[in-house]
């Protein structure tokens, strides 16, 4: 009996040791994320590496955090800058983080923009940094870490990559690495071959579009339950 039970010892122990070498091979040939490198001539600073171009070489990876800043249906008029108000469509892997439902928006181009509810008030400085902020929420703080990890790199994309610096913009400002930031710009572009479709458009023009909005990864925060508190500006 004790000679059996060594062999089992022995062979669980086997076991987990090749179960530890493979998972130390995949995580080897992943391929080495480069440095962010902001595009000066991009309006909203998109990476130059990590993009809408090159996004499908860098899915799935267990050192990524995956976010889609946009909500599934804006207010704003984006169609009038040829952009789509309606989350049509994502990328397999992200995890949709609405950024008017963070905090305050810059100025937009566009008519229409989301006044509602939001976790921070910010103030923003002319070259798109954040000026002074403060939580609104006792929870903002605990939202803000759950749904961007510091402790791995983020890919940030929205529809024309304006959302996707802001919410870069304010991480920085709460003491996120910069290294590990990426605003890899605009989905309205992307014709890789990942995208997941969120509307389903009928074959008959007659019918109604299919609003497929239970395929997104979503982050729903109910502002209901939140506990409000009051301040100035940090």
């Amino acid at each position: 009996m004790r000679r059996d039970h060594s062999v089992i010892v022995v062979m669980l122990l086997a076991l987990l040791t090749i179960g530890m070498v493979i998972a130390c091979s995949s995580q080897s040939m992943e391929k080495p994320l480069p440095p962010p490198s902001e595009d000066v001539d991009s309006p909203f600073f998109v990476d130059k590496n990590i993009n809408m171009t090159t996004i499908d070489e860098y899915l799935e990876r267990s050192d990524v955090a995956y976010r889609d800043v946009r909500m599934l249906f804006d207010p704003a008029d984006y169609a009038a800058v040829g952009g789509d108000a309606d989350l049509s469509r994502t990328i397999r892997g992200f995890k949709v983080v609405p950024f008017p439902y963070i905090a305050t928006l810059q100025p937009l181009p566009v008519e229409g923009a989301y006044q509602g509810d939001k976790l921070f008030e910010i103030e923003w400085n002319d070259d798109g940094t954040v000026a002074k902020s403060r939580a609104l929420y006792d929870e903002s703080s605990m939202i803000l870490e759950e749904l961007f990890p510091r402790n791995k790199a983020i890919f940030i994309m929205c529809g024309g990559g304006g959302y996707s610096n802001m919410i870069k913009e304010l991480l920085i400002y709460y003491g996120w690495d910069p290294n590990l930031l990426y605003n890899i710009g605009a989905n309205w572009s992307y014709d890789g071959k990942n995208a997941l479709e969120l509307i389903v458009y009928p074959e008959d023009a007659e019918d109604d579009n299919i609003y497929a909005t239970w395929r997104a990864d979503y982050a729903y925060i109910d502002f209901s339950r939140l506990h409000p508190i009051q301040g100035e500006l940090e």
